[in-house]
């Protein structure tokens, strides 16, 4: 019997691309109630880590904490596979604290696929999309010229649908570069995703390309530990997730390692640059300034003796060891006379190349903050095809995305997270506003409101917005508004409590090298000075009722940085009247008088939603700013005349 059908399905939503970003933006979906299929080109690349399987690090442990406050998965499934833990930035303030995790990378990736695989209302399907499908609209609020109707696969079949997001990650006509050796596959020697591209080009989709890379993995049998220093994960593991019992991840950590390149290295690397693809011209992507090949450090830093090199295991069933800080795309023999001059390294044997890859992105300038596309309505976008690199950037896309994508669905407000509410905020701003000329990457000093953006209280400022869009439970809603109670409550009550002058109080003082003191004050004074803790505090306060740690964590910040706090709470006040100020989505620039040539172009290429937005803008002046504010409100009464 021959059998000529046509394979077509209808569904809610689909997703494309099945890594960390895509696997945060169908469970959310999912989660909230909608038919989703999220699409791989392997099920067994879904939330692969093809660089160093690891979560968190300095500000990137903000945004997973962020992810998890609101509902997304990243968290939890790290809290059940990592090896080691380390909080770092521990001798800094509060600010810069940020947990890490090294994950077992084949774990990782199971567990996660596990949770797809038995969520309800969520479908994986092995399958290469070639084709979104569209239709020209000729009216909408947004101003969209297209709308988004499905999607369809290379081998044919059609899914109908309301939104599509993508998060296709490195795969878009992806190429692996290793000297002269080039490759046409995505990460890890997987399919690439070869057809997309010229779909979304059809659709007038700006597209660039951007380039990454990751070292080379070590037979641990061949690695000699004595030569290096070992690291050791904390004492006391602090999970990811709030959900997570932290007693659960009390667990016999792995040991990493660190050791140092030296100019032996360096010589050959130097010698060798003609055959890097990078020098050579070969690669015609851009790649990460902050996590540049052990190349472009020799090049850019050719003062420095040495570099830091980790080497850090792939996981507990692998002898697989990541060799951190030397990612390279340098020929195969180069490289192994290149990690033979490091110290521990002399006898090693590569397991894997280390190797360059280019893909295809998006300019993320045609994005809402929403994460949807100007455009085109009901399709979003998330991660590493957004022009940023990192597991947790993306991570956080894909699950804004998701939401967005539902939220758009259901004919709801959409979530935007501005730069005084989160990293993801502040994360989203910088890509939709600045002019990105090379893979994005979250650092700290980016968020302006950082002492308010700390990763100990993620759960105080976006558990709310989670609950409201409906990931977070009403239990763990209402555990976070008793937390913020006792939180309050005992700030209060120490600065309610009085200490008087007392010989014995006195004594306490100078067995802790404090001063003395000349008069009574409060328990919350005494916090404040460096050298007192809450915890030592108790001595003078031995009735006080026995409180949570998370609890004691916040008081004892809150108290100790309450001037600044308060200082940057201000700040924000001034950044949100801004925020505030919409400009309507109809304007036309070229009605703007004095706005300088620049400004105008600019603010007619990334269309702002805010005037906050467009004052960070680059090439958009303070003197820009006022001129459009002036207009603004004579384009409101107009408006209001009219009405």
């Amino acid at each position: 019997m021959v059998i000529n059908m046509e394979i077509r399905e209808k569904v809610d939503v689909c997703i494309v691309g099945a890594g960390h970003a895509g696997c945060e933006a169908a469970l959310a979906c999912a989660r909230l109630g909608l038919e989703t299929v999220i699409f791989t080109v392997s099920v067994d690349s879904i939330a692969l880590m093809p660089c160093n399987p690891n979560v968190g690090g300095s500000s990137k442990g903000h945004l997973v904490r962020e992810l998890d406050a609101l509902g997304g998965e990243m968290g939890k499934n790290i809290d059940k596979t990592f090896i080691q833990s380390k909080m770092l930035n521990v001798s800094k303030g509060p600010a810069v604290h940020s947990l890490r995790a090294q994950a077992d990378k084949a774990e990782y990736s199971r567990s996660m696929r596990k949770v797809l695989e038995n969520q309800d209302h969520l479908t994986i399907k092995q399958a290469e999309v070639c084709e979104l499908l569209w239709e020209e609209i000729e009216d909408s609020e947004k101003k969209a010229t297209k709308k988004i109707k499905g999607l369809k696969t290379f081998t044919g079949a059609i899914y109908e649908c309301k939104a599509v997001v993508l998060c296709t990650g490195t795969y878009l006509k992806a190429r692996c570069l290793c000297g002269e050796a080039i490759t046409y596959t995505g990460p890890n020697g997987l399919q690439a995703a070869n057809h997309l591209t010229d779909s979304l080009l059809s659709m007038g989709i700006e597209i660039q390309r951007f380039k990454t890379g990751t070292p080379a993995r070590m037979d641990r049998r061949s690695i000699d530990f004595s030569k290096m220093e070992e690291q050791f994960g904390d004492e006391r593991v602090i999970p990811f997730s709030f959900s997570t019992n932290p007693e659960d991840v009390q667990i016999d950590q792995v040991s990493c390692y660190l050791t140092y390149t030296n100019e032996k290295t360096h010589e050959i690397i130097r010698n060798n640059l003609d055959r890097s693809p990078i020098y050579a011209g070969i690669i015609e992507g851009t790649g990460p300034r902050y996590c540049p090949s052990i190349e472009d450090k020799v090049v850019k830093f050719a003062d420095k003796e040495r570099h830091q090199v980790f080497i850090e295991p792939e996981g507990l069933h692998t002898n697989e060891m990541y060799v951190g800080g030397m990612s390279s795309s340098l020929p195969e023999d180069v490289q192994l006379a290149m990690y033979r001059t490091v110290p521990g390294l002399e006898n090693c044997k590569i397991v894997r190349n280390a190797y360059a890859i280019e893909y295809d992105c998006i300019n993320p300038k045609q994005l809402y903050p929403t994460l949807g596309f100007k455009d085109i309505e009901g399709l979003y976008s998330g991660g590493q095809f957004n022009g940023s690199s990192g597991y947790e950037e993306a991570a956080a896309q894909g699950l804004i995305a998701g939401i967005n994508a539902a939220q758009f669905i259901f004919g709801k407000e959409e979530l935007v997270l501005d730069r005084s509410e989160a990293y993801i905020g502040v994360l989203i701003d910088d890509l939709v506003t600045k002019d990105n000329f090379e893979p994005y990457r979250m650092m700290t000093s980016r968020a302006e409101y950082r002492l308010l953006l700390r990763q100990d209280n993620a759960d105080l400022r976006l558990r709310e917005k989670g609950y409201q869009v409906g990931l977070i439970s009403k239990e763990q809603y209402d555990d976070v508004i008793r937390k913020k109670s006792l939180i309050e409550k005992e700030v209060k009550r120490l600065k309610n409590t009085k200490i008087g002058a007392a010989k014995s109080n006195q004594e306490f003082l100078e067995s802790h090298n404090s001063s003395t003191l000349k008069t009574g004050t409060c328990l919350a004074e005494l916090l404040c000075r460096p050298e007192l803790s809450y915890d030592i505090l108790k001595e003078l306060d031995p009735e006080r009722e026995v409180l949570p740690d998370d609890v004691i964590e916040q008081v004892e910040i809150e108290i100790k940085y309450e001037g600044y706090i308060e200082r940057q709470l201000r700040q924000v006040e001034q950044f949100k009247k801004m925020e505030k100020k919409k400009i309507p989505v109809d304007l036309n620039y070229d009605d703007v008088p004095s706005l300088r040539l620049e400004a105008r172009q600019k603010l007619k290429s990334f269309h702002p939603v805010s005037v906050g937005q467009a004052s960070r803008i680059s090439g958009v002046s303070p003197a820009d700013i006022s001129v459009l504010l002036v207009y603004l409100e004579q384009y409101k009464r107009n408006v209001e005349n009219k009405e």
